[in-house]
């Protein structure tokens, strides 16, 4: 039994390379599509097993390298983590991949752009089966690639190659973290997970704050955001596959992975919940302010990943995995649907242009509305059995009223923005002149498939993994809190949809205009910017020109002979005297020449 799970893991992961590295055919990128398929029945396997056993398996090979200090080698780590999100990421990717073939049709080089999308599961994958710092970097370097890549596929618009650039970028500065903390490891640890977490009793501030910022910078939270609502750039199914199983996940999942060097510090604990708490009402906000369709959805994904980071700080990194598990299914579906609307619509991505698609498109609007239902937290849908068990537990908590509050906000800005899509996109009158495309079983497949999980993930999990515990009891109105405040967001975008429709031409308000620039966006992008101009300009005009070529130039040499003027200059008016001074010189000098 113990060979099964490592055999099938090596076998996925041989199956996708040589799916990769395989020569270009015409029809190459649909079988892309059944080579997904069957990797992800192959990963329920090990799945199976683990469900049954609760085992957890290492491979490691021979050292590749040999030093005195340490010896690098490639060694897998599969547990519940690994184990569990293979066959999401799998199936995701099975699902955009097929959706893909249909989207990116007109494009060239589909081919290309499929094998992308797979090397970006494979490095994602790497990620979460590392079981040393160097199989987690390359992970970690690769997707931050490959993002790169598939954010500026279209590459002769320059928002596009600006978008790529901001993520590139904007990781980078996360990066840093991660080396510091790769280079804290080598240095006073081991390279080796099991051998580093065994540690985690001594409280160690250094590498936790490497972590917290490679987690800051990958998973976009507050200060570091304003690339992925940008990444919005690429196409519709780069963005499914970014917000759902790869890129934005890894920075969550370093700290899942890593947790024990957390478990005992109160301070990084208690910066998890504030960051997390911040960014979630943050990027609500900032959703409602938006019309882009991707837009919202991208802060969406913000503020989700900002509630995986508040449980993190109250201690519950299950309970975060949970809920990163589930939501990658109802986000890849939103993000699907957005992109057959817009597909559907001849590339018009403003909501407030869209309009009675529920009558054109059935099939993909009854998607949204299951998607949309389950990122709010309905009762019953697969979204409810996390978010509805974060809320509880936060209220459990004696720590964070304060967290709580910010969060249960969200939560009813977060009904408010997904009733708002439902709104805008599928009720009243057309507001554009669609582009009619059929609803092919290439876009129907994928999002039947991903609505299905979105229905019945969390119920499946919740039979599979929820052992019994002791019932927890609490007031009624505390139980229901979750489901209060999302009917209140609810009813409060019935208000900004009357608000928004007749579009009246008039300057944004100053709160409006500070959330729908992304707020912190400003900073780095346009004041840093302008003020470093600004200062650059000053130092190279007038300290320079005007000050030190000035005094050490003209100003100065002119300064240096002042004093022998001074010294020669006997203008005193007096005739007499210089007569005299002349007469007796030239006496003096001709006694000395006629001698």
């Amino acid at each position: 039994m113990d060979l099964i799970t490592p055999t099938t893991t090596l076998a996925i992961f041989f199956s996708l390379i040589m799916s990769i590295i395989k020569p270009a055919r015409p029809n190459n990128h649909k079988d892309m599509k059944h080579t997904l398929m069957l990797m992800f029945m192959l990963s329920m396997i090990p799945l199976n097993t683990l469900l049954n056993y609760n085992n957890e398996l290492t491979m490691t090979i021979s050292p590749l390298i040999l030093t005195q200090t340490e010896n690098i080698n490639i060694s897998i780590l599969l547990d519940t983590l690994s184990l569990m999100f293979i066959p999401m990421a799998l199936f995701i990717t099975w699902s955009i991949t097929e959706f893909s073939i249909w989207y990116m049709s007109s494009d060239p080089n589909i081919s290309k752009f499929i094998k992308y999308l797979t090397t970006f599961l494979i490095t994602m994958i790497i990620i979460i089966t590392a079981n040393n710092v160097y199989l987690l970097f390359i992970g970690w370097e690769g997707v931050g690639i490959m993002s790169f890549l598939l954010i500026g596929w279209w590459n002769s618009r320059s928002n596009a190659n600006t978008a790529a650039l901001q993520a590139i970028i904007y990781n980078r500065v996360g990066d840093v973290g991660l080396i510091f903390t790769i280079t804290w490891s080598l240095t006073f640890s081991s390279a080796n997970f099991q051998e580093l977490l065994i540690q985690y009793e001594l409280p160690n501030i250094t590498p936790t704050i490497g972590l917290m910022a490679a987690a800051v910078g990958k998973s976009a939270q507050f200060s570091l955001h304003p690339w992925l609502p940008a990444a919005m750039e690429g196409p519709t199914p780069v963005s499914a596959l970014l917000h759902s199983s790869t890129m934005v996940m890894a920075g969550v999942f370093l700290l899942i992975r890593l947790y024990p060097i957390l478990h005992n510090n109160n301070t990084m604990k208690l910066t998890c919940l504030i960051l997390g708490a911040v960014t979630t009402m943050f990027a609500a906000t900032a959703a409602i302010t938006q019309h882009d369709i991707k837009k919202i959805i991208a802060l969406s994904t913000t503020s989700q990943l900002g509630l995986m980071m508040t449980m993190l700080g109250l201690n519950q990194p299950t309970l975060a995995f949970l809920h990163m598990t589930i939501h990658s299914f109802f986000k890849a579906l939103l993000f699907l649907c957005s992109g057959s609307f817009i597909h559907n619509l001849n590339n018009e991505q403003d909501l407030r242009m869209m309009g009675n698609l529920i009558n054109t498109m059935p099939m993909t609007s009854s998607s949204v509305i299951i998607a949309s239902l389950s990122l709010m937290g309905m009762p019953f849908l697969s979204g409810f059995y996390s978010k509805d068990t974060m809320i509880e537990t936060m209220m459990s908590s004696h720590m964070n009223t304060w967290a709580l509050t910010i969060t249960l906000i969200a939560t009813a800005l977060s009904a408010s923005y997904s009733m708002q899509i439902i709104l805008f996109v599928l009720t009243g009158p057309p507001r554009t002149n669609p582009v009619y495309h059929k609803e092919t079983k290439n876009t129907i497949y994928p999002l039947m498939r991903l609505t299905l999980m979105s229905i019945f993930i969390g119920y499946m999990t919740k039979l599979s993994t929820l052992q019994p515990t002791t019932t927890m009891t609490m007031p009624l109105v505390t139980k229901l809190m979750a489901l209060l405040m999302m009917t209140l967001g609810i009813i409060l975008s019935k208000d900004l949809f009357s608000i928004s429709l007749p579009m009246p031409p008039k300057k944004s308000q100053t709160i409006n205009l500070f959330f729908n620039q992304l707020a912190f966006f400003n900073i780095p992008h346009r004041a840093v910017s302008f003020k470093t101009l600004k200062s650059a300009q000053q130092v190279s005009t007038e300290l320079m020109d005007l000050w030190t070529l000035e005094n050490y130039g003209p100003k100065g040499l002119s300064k240096s002979l002042t004093h022998l003027i001074l010294l020669s200059t006997q203008q005193k008016n007096m005739i007499k005297n210089y007569m005299t001074t002349f007469t007796f010189t030239l006496l003096i000098l001709l006694i000395l020449t006629s001698t």
